[in-house]
């Protein structure tokens, strides 16, 4: 199974050691299954000198990679990178034709969005840079909260760690929970991290003085989506008024604080649809809607789609053991 790893100027070194040791970890334990090959790639070739100042030696250069790949990973570089030339943005488009699947880390969106290749596309990138992609490629829809998000063969992960995140998903669908658990086991790290990108957010991180009553408000919705979630008890979560509380809501976060409950209620029955196989019913309960009529509704409005239409498109591999503790 041919891993390509194409690496621009600048690259994270992180990035690309942490999908390559991720994916060593697996071939340890895999024994006779088909091993992971591994093959790094840059444009010419020569070596790579990463943002950290560390040298990378490439297996090749895209003139040379011409081997056809299961799976083409396209690594961030510190920033936003400049748009691909022609050389290597028709490598790119060759490599995602013939692949099983494809995609980025970190701000490589960039490069295979410059080379048409995420038009129509859910992605994410780094949180910093995630509103920049968004602006420059219009056809895109941009999730910035996500660690990784799959879109049909088509896969993408946020900052630089992220990537071991996103390697680990691959390795789950190739072989397996079991055995993306020994790997995350192996390099001591989550095999799926709580929360999304925002709690990495230096902005956020800086706001959180003046912002501790919304704080304590979305933290209750998220960990309460069953709980009364209207205005007056929100308000008695944050120590405020209900005026108060709306008008915060409205300066920070852009809506309402209905509409904001929505959308995080949104958020968690799209996670379960991902990531289990527990009934419809069961997760419109989970997440707070009540009903599945309820749920529905919801879905059709803000996505578009129904729920069971989205799991179909967006469900990930090793669901079936998280049924029970969704239920409970």
């Amino acid at each position: 199974m041919l891993v390509t790893i194409f690496a621009p100027l600048n690259a994270h070194l992180l990035e690309i050691a942490g999908v390559q040791d991720a994916l060593f970890e697996a071939n340890c334990k895999l024994q006779s299954r088909p091993p992971y090959i591994v093959r790094l790639v840059t444009e010419h070739g020569t070596p790579l000198k990463c943002a950290s100042g560390s040298t990378v030696l490439p297996d090749a250069g895209v003139e040379q990679a011409t081997e056809p790949s299961d799976t083409l990973i396209v690594i961030g570089p510190f920033g936003v990178p400049r748009a691909p030339n022609a050389a290597v943005a028709d490598w790119l488009r060759r490599q995602a034709r013939t692949a099983r699947r494809y995609g980025s880390t970190c701000t490589g969106a960039f490069l295979l969005a410059d080379a048409g290749l995420l038009s129509g596309r859910r992605v994410t990138t780094h949180w910093q840079y995630a509103d920049h992609l968004a602006l420059a490629y219009p056809d895109i829809h941009v999730e910035p909260d996500r660690i990784f998000v799959r879109d049909g063969p088509v896969f993408s992960s946020a900052g630089v760690t992220a990537a071991i995140d996103l390697a680990f998903s691959l390795i789950e669908e190739d072989h397996g929970r079991a055995l993306a658990l020994y790997a995350a086991r192996r390099l001591v790290v989550f095999l799926k991290r709580p929360g999304g990108q925002s709690q990495f957010s230096d902005a956020l991180t800086a706001q959180s003085a003046g912002t501790r009553p919304l704080d304590k408000v979305r933290l209750h919705i998220l960990e309460n989506p069953r709980a009364p979630l209207d205005l007056a008890a929100l308000a008695t979560v944050a120590g405020t008024s209900p005026r108060h509380l709306s008008r915060l809501c409205r300066e920070q976060l852009g809506t309402s604080a209905a509409a904001y409950v929505e959308l995080t209620r949104i958020d968690i029955a799209r996670r379960l649809l991902e990531e289990s196989d527990a009934p419809i019913k069961a997760i419109a309960h989970a997440a707070g809607f009540g009903s599945t009529t309820t749920l529905r509704r919801a879905f059709l409005r803000r996505i578009g789609v129904a729920p069971l239409q989205y799991r179909l498109r967006f469900q990930t591999t090793g669901q079936g053991d998280k049924s029970a503790a969704i239920m409970s």
